[in-house]
This record gives structure tokens, C-alpha cells and sequence, in this order.
């Protein structure tokens, strides 16, 4: 299939990046979010957010439960080798049953380290293309590759993974895989059209922590959900200011956006959590943001790089929150924060009718401690260190139990490698992984979504519903082994 060609400059004027702040007040000005909503029915929007989902095309099917033909190994290629890149390469190489067989890079220099790198450890060299903005089109179209990962600045991510998977390959995207609503359903639309698995990279759903609390909730220790909450708390203000890497393109959002920037660390553990998507649903999200202080504060106190940052005016505010209402009532709080003096949190909270976990660091009460042979009394405190011992040795993930030795030393505490090994055994057997396309775009919809709340002073806005309503009749995710 023949497809228009894109290079940075298109990307830019065509409204990724530069039109972002516009397209969000578009949406408030039609109405999507800043008129008086029903009680309990916010207003839908055209551009199928609250009720006004785009239709299916003859021929176009769901792909919440797509299996594929498996295969004895599973051919990799990487578009962008820098620093997201280079640590995903790393993991790649650890699978044994993955193969790399091309790299790619505008910077044809860091694709050439990376083919010497996986040369050396694995005694193939990988076809390297650099250094023209539409080299990466020539990588998508190639034979021999049956999965692209996407490591590149956020704009490039929905162009890169559609073209993967218009030619044939599954679409392994960062986070988040797209800032718009129009480019989540997009991202949809192609991997139903074309029948390929569109799979966020997100690696906080593999933490050893959120693995238990996963394991937790479907063995029923928390009996009924009601309330998670969850952030991205992560103080960036050196690395927003960095040149040569992903400071030079990540602190142009804080100039045209306000709110939550990156929702999906936080989000993605506590959507599987609570089977949104699958047996439940985001209704809306109320955002409010505060005032923009931190970013502003820190360039004029360092004046980082000598200084030629003076004139950048920042929009989003220090701390983003956004209550997002369920299907069945439920409540889920998210939280952004890069720019202020604080330690690392996602909070990786969730409250049910039988428990309450919260990490950071991590603790657990269970209403009947008893009924798990634990020395606490009741559920009026957080269990003393022996007796979460206890629930961990239980309710460990078997996930965790199987990979734990080999994931030793992988990135983010060995996150990085469940992540990779799961995802690529899941295209070696042929299963459904075990987040698809519309968990990539639910879970990115919150950056347009929490922007449109800000602007439209706090008012609620109806999430899409990127199943078209399939969560009604799906069950939340099983737990797996290895």
C-alpha cells in the first residue's frame, strides 16, 4: 500500500506537536468539553469521544482477542536507537528466542553503535539505515521483520507504528503511543484494518509490585473495587533542559500544553487492575492544573545552557489532576508532576471492600487478616513487615516467579525485561498480548482529554470508548505465567 511520505517538518505544521494546544480548544469550542453537562452524561464530541465512536468499515474487525500463527523465532527491528532505544535493544538481546535483524536512527551514528553492539553479543550484525527522515519507511517495509519497536520523540509514534503495521508487522510503541484522540483511533482503526497487534510499551504494568497487586485482586483479596489512584511523579527539571536527547524535544509540550503530559506509568497498572476496558470503562475526566511555576523558577535560577532558554514561555502547570469516573461508578485519580523537588512516585494506590494497597513505600491492609493466617488483628493498619511477607510468598505473580533470575540487572528494576519477554513470547506463541490497541489508546487519550478539561475550566469530558463497546462483554485479564 502506497502512503503519503512524512518528515519532521510535516509532522510539526500538520498539528502533532504545534497544533496540539489548538486542536484541544477546538474541541472545547464545539462543545466536547465546555458546555453544561447532563446529570451524569457529559457531552459526547465528533471526534468519537463520549458516545459518538467512528464506525467500523465493512471488513474491520476487533482485535482484543487476535492470535496470530506462531512462529519458532521472532525477527525484531528498532526505529531509534538513542537512549529509550539502546536500553530496549539491551532487553531484546536477552531474549533468546528474538532475533534483531535491522536498527535504525537519524543519527546514522547511533545506529551504527547499536549493530556493533548486538554484533558482539550476538554474532550478527543487523542492517543499519540512518540519517535521512524517511529512512524508517524503508525499515517498515522490509521482509524479514515481524515486530518494529518505536523509540522515538512522542510526534513520530502514530506514523511510525501505522506504517509497521500497513506492511505486515506488529507495532511495539513507547509511551504514550499518541497525544490526540484522532491519533488514538487511528492507531485503533489500522491494527483492526490490517490485523496486526499495536502494543504500548509500557513497562510499570511488569513491576514486580503492580504484578502482585494484579495477582491480588483476581484471587479476590480485594474484594469489590472502588477507588485507585495513581501519578507520575518524577522530578525532570535537568533532563528537561538537556541537548542532544529528549530534553530538546519533550520541554516544547510544557510551552503548548496544559495537563496531564504523561498519564500512562501511572494509569496502565490500575487500568488492568480494574479491567477497564474490559468489564469496565472511563466515563469522563475532571482535570485541573496548577499554576506554572517550577520550570520557569529553575531556567532563571540555572540558566541552563548558557542561558538560551530566556525567552520560552511555559503553559503547563506543575501538578496536573485528573479524576476520571467509570462505567460502574468507580474512581480513579492521576496525577503529573515533573518539575518540583520531590522523590520518584506513581503511587500505585487501589482500595477495594476487602483490602487497601498503597507504594510508595509499598503497603498493604486486609480487612480479614486472619482468613491469610496473618498476625494482625484487623484492617485498622498497614501490615507489619512479617505478615506482608507472607501475602507476597503467597500471591507472588507467576510471572514474577519464573523470570525473576533473568530479569535481574534489567532495566527499571527488571520491569523492562518481564516486559520485553512477555511481549515477544506472546508473538512467539501466537497469543493475544497482554495489553492491545485499545489499552494504547485509552491509556494516551488522557493527555488530549485532561488538556480539554483545563482549558474548559474543569469541566467533564466524556472518554471514548475504543472498544465501541466490547468491554460490556469482556473479562478482565487473566493472570498468566511464563
Amino acid at each position: 500500500m502506497t502512503r503519503a511520505r512524512s518528515t519532521r517538518r510535516d509532522l510539526l505544521k500538520g498539528g502533532t506537536l504545534a497544533g496540539l494546544g489548538a486542536a484541544f480548544t477546538w474541541g472545547a469550542s464545539r462543545g466536547v468539553a465546555g458546555a453544561e453537562p447532563a446529570p451524569g452524561a457529559p457531552p459526547g464530541g465528533a471526534d468519537g469521544a463520549g458516545g459518538g465512536e467512528p464506525p467500523r468499515r465493512p471488513g474491520q474487525l476487533p482485535v482484543h482477542d487476535l492470535t496470530t500463527p506462531p512462529r519458532e523465532r521472532v525477527r525484531v527491528a528498532f526505529i531509534g536507537c538513542g537512549g529509550r532505544g539502546s536500553s530496549l535493544i539491551r532487553e531484546v538481546l536477552n531474549v533468546a528466542f528474538a532475533d534483531i535483524v535491522a536498527v535504525c536512527d537519524l543519527v546514522e551514528a547511533r545506529a551504527t553503535a547499536a549493530a556493533e553492539r548486538i554484533a558482539k553479543a550476538r554474532g550478527m550484525r543487523p542492517t543499519v539505515l540512518g540519517g535521512d527522515e524517511r529512512v524508517w519507511e524503508k525499515l517498515c517495509e522490509r521482509e524479514d521483520i515481524d515486530v518494529v519497536y518505536v523509540a522515538t520523540p512522542w510526534d513520530w509514534h502514530v506514523p511510525m507504528a501505522v506504517r509497521a503495521m500497513e506492511h505486515g508487522k506488529h507495532a511495539f510503541v513507547e509511551v504514550s503511543a499518541a497525544l490526540t484522540v484522532a491519533d488514538c483511533w487511528r492507531l485503533v482503526d489500522t491494527s483492526e484494518i490490517q490485523r496486526r497487534h499495536c502494543v504500548m510499551l509500557e513497562n510499570c504494568c511488569y513491576g514486580e509490585n503492580e504484578l502482585f497487586v494484579l495477582n491480588l485482586v483476581r484471587q479476590g483479596v480485594f474484594g469489590d473495587l472502588n477507588h485507585a489512584e495513581c501519578a507520575y511523579l518524577h522530578d525532570l527539571r535537568g533532563l528537561l533542559f538537556s541537548l542532544g536527547g529528549e530534553g530538546a524535544w519533550r520541554r516544547r509540550y510544557h510551552t503548548t500544553l496544559d495537563g496531564n503530559l504523561y498519564p500512562t506509568h501511572g494509569l496502565g497498572p490500575v487500568a488492568q487492575y480494574l479491567g477497564l476496558g474490559r468489564g469496565d470503562q472511563m466515563k469522563y475526566v475532571v482535570s485541573v492544573s496548577s499554576p506554572e511555576r517550577g520550570l520557569s523558577l529553575h531556567r532563571d535560577r540555572t540558566r541552563p545552557n548558557n542561558g538560551k532558554h530566556a525567552d520560552e514561555r511555559y503553559r503547563c502547570g506543575d501538578i496536573n489532576t485528573s479524576i476520571v469516573k467509570t462505567e460502574l461508578g468507580r474512581t480513579v485519580m492521576i496525577q503529573h508532576d515533573v518539575v518540583s523537588p520531590r522523590p520518584y512516585s506513581r503511587i500505585n494506590a487501589l482500595s477495594g471492600t476487602g483490602a487497601t494497597f498503597v507504594d510508595y513505600p509499598a503497603r498493604l491492609a486486609v480487612d480479614q487478616p486472619k482468613q491469610y493466617g496473618l498476625a494482625a488483628a484487623s484492617g485498622h493498619a498497614w501490615l507489619a513487615d512479617a505478615d506482608l511477607k507472607v501475602m507476597r510468598t503467597r500471591f507472588t505473580h507467576p510471572l514474577v516467579t519464573r523470570l525473576r533470575a533473568q530479569a535481574a540487572g534489567g532495566g527499571h528494576g527488571g520491569m523492562d525485561y518481564m516486559m520485553t519477554w512477555r511481549h515477544l513470547d506472546c508473538v512467539r506463541t501466537g497469543a493475544t498480548p497482554d495489553s492491545v490497541v485499545y489499552d494504547a489508546a485509552a491509556w494516551s487519550s488522557l493527555v488530549e482529554l485532561s488538556c480539554r478539561s483545563v482549558a474548559s475550566g474543569s469541566q467533564p469530558v466524556p472518554c471514548p470508548d475504543f472498544t465501541r463497546g466490547a468491554w460490556r462483554t469482556l473479562t478482565p485479564l487473566p493472570i498468566v505465567g511464563a
